[in-house]
């Protein structure tokens, strides 16, 4: 038997960092999100011979021990942190024995949410092995309750809702980590519009999005960081509003305004060689961009006139980066079973 899930990694439009407390339990937070073609896939074999063995293939590590809780030092966190969750709460203590291999169609530290997409994509393996009966809020809880709680991991709660609901999503985010999740119908000239007009640029920098979180919730003290917050709420909400009526115009005002927001929250959301990107992207036919997820390195989305994007991405392809064309998904994560 051999159990595959895999789970789509998440652009984020408009209102991330709202998702992370203290914020979002003294305000509220609101993000709008919209899940991509790119994936985190997961596969398990299940054993008999008593020992655990993990293998990240696109990151080349693999780690094997005996069957039984696993401490959670050392390589492979995410992979320690989901096995020993779903033996002390799913299985009563009892050992699963096991070869997972698991890769991501995006790097670490993408800005795609690539971490937590891969933490929802074995959740949903387990799932599908063990029959758990997990629903959707349950499931993005609990991989938010491994990455954020059990592993001390540093970050928002958007990208596990994202990667088990999929879709176009507006959540909303409160005290208590309650959290509503808001499907958005999307008429379909709108979508294709809107894919028409997208470009992913890979700025060849990953990050460290945890640190990054880590100084943006220092920064939350500060006047200047809670008012580039306030606006990151309130420009997600126009976006919304854009998106449903086809204004693209406004969905870039939103995506421009956003990101001049951001890069108040704190000041390793940007860098010389981010500005100067911006700038060359800008002069190029962009009319809006913002890099994804935490910030700091990771993926550029940029939203330019379909009519220009083939000039832009001639232009890109120039440079040191990489240039993606993505199209969105419907779905969250899947899982299935080979006999």
């Amino acid at each position: 038997m051999i159990i595959r899930s895999k789970a789509p990694l998440r652009l984020g439009l408009a209102g991330g960092g709202t998702d992370v407390s203290p914020y979002c339990d003294t305000y509220g937070g609101v993000v709008l999100n919209a899940t991509v073609d790119l994936y985190a896939y997961c596969t398990i074999e299940p054993t008999d011979d008593g020992i655990v063995e993990f293998y990240a293939a696109d990151r080349n590590e693999r780690l094997t021990a005996p069957a039984g809780e696993l401490p959670l030092e050392g390589k492979l966190p995410l992979h320690r942190g989901m096995y020993d969750r779903i033996v002390r709460d799913y299985r009563c203590g009892k050992p699963l024995s096991l070869r997972m291999t698991t890769y991501s169609d995006a790097p670490a530290g993408s800005g795609l949410g690539s971490s937590s997409t891969m933490v929802v994509a074995m959740l949903k393996a387990y799932m599908e092995w063990l029959n758990l009966p997990l629903g959707e809020y349950d499931m993005a809880a609990l991989a938010y309750q491994v990455e954020r709680e059990d592993l001390k991991l540093s970050g928002g709660k958007q990208d596990q809702y994202a990667a088990t609901f999929g879709g176009f999503n507006y959540m909303e985010f409160y005290e208590q980590g309650r959290v509503i999740v808001n499907p958005l119908r999307i008429k379909n000239w709108i979508k294709n519009e809107l894919e028409s007009s997208l470009v992913l640029y890979y700025t060849g920098t990953s990050r460290d999005s945890a640190k990054i979180i880590d100084e943006q919730v220092r920064c939350q003290k500060d006047e200047k960081s809670m008012e580039g917050m306030h606006e990151l709420k309130h420009q997600a909400a126009l976006m919304k509003e854009a998106i449903l009526k086809g204004d693209f115009d406004g969905f870039a005002d939103c995506l421009r305004v956003g990101w001049e927001a951001k890069k108040k929250t704190s000041s390793v959301i940007s860098n010389p060689k981010i500005d100067e990107m911006y700038r060359y992207v800008m002069e190029n036919g962009g009319k809006a961009a913002k890099i994804s997820g935490a910030g700091g390195g990771g993926f550029m989305m940029i939203v330019c006139d379909p009519k220009r994007r083939f000039e832009l991405v001639e232009k890109l392809k120039k440079t040191d980066g990489c240039v993606m064309v993505t199209s969105f998904t419907e779905r969250g994560t899947q899982a299935w079973t080979l006999y």
